[in-house]
């Protein structure tokens, strides 16, 4: 199983509509990059859901439970969306600020590449921001 991390504008699309609907489709993306990290990603994946813009803090862990399919905002078919499904809040929201503060996570694609909404999270830094977070 993969781990990512999904980046959205609270004001566009947040923690709290996302549980509210329970399964979105992830639309919107048009960075071939993070396009390319959407259809890698498969079912039973895990992503911190992360509020960018004002709030910049992970906030939320959702699970992939459709892989990537045409994305129907986008008149062109390269671009894709898959379905997440909201599994839990993150308990204390890990700030960027306390990402970039430890330096076991000076490598993450959110520091190095920060423009970036979708990229991958290998499995001792998913670890590292879990604990920070107080997820169990």
């Amino acid at each position: 199983m993969a781990r990512w991390l999904v980046k959205s504008e609270p004001g566009a699309w947040s923690w709290d509509d996302q549980v509210r609907d329970g399964v979105t489709a992830w639309t919107g993306v048009r960075n071939y990059q993070a396009s390319n990290f959407l259809k890698a990603m498969k079912v039973g994946d895990l992503a911190f859901f992360y509020h960018s813009v004002d709030e910049k803090r992970i906030v939320g862990i959702v699970e992939v439970v459709r892989e990537a399919t045409a994305d129907p905002t986008a008149d062109d078919p390269r671009w894709v969306c898959p379905d997440l499904k909201a599994v839990r809040p993150v308990p204390n929201p890990v700030t960027l600020a306390a990402i970039k503060a430890d330096p076991r996570l000076a490598d993450l694609a959110l520091i190095k590449q920060s423009r970036l909404s979708v990229m991958p999270i290998d499995d001792q830094s998913w670890d590292i921001l879990c604990g920070l977070g107080g997820v169990g």
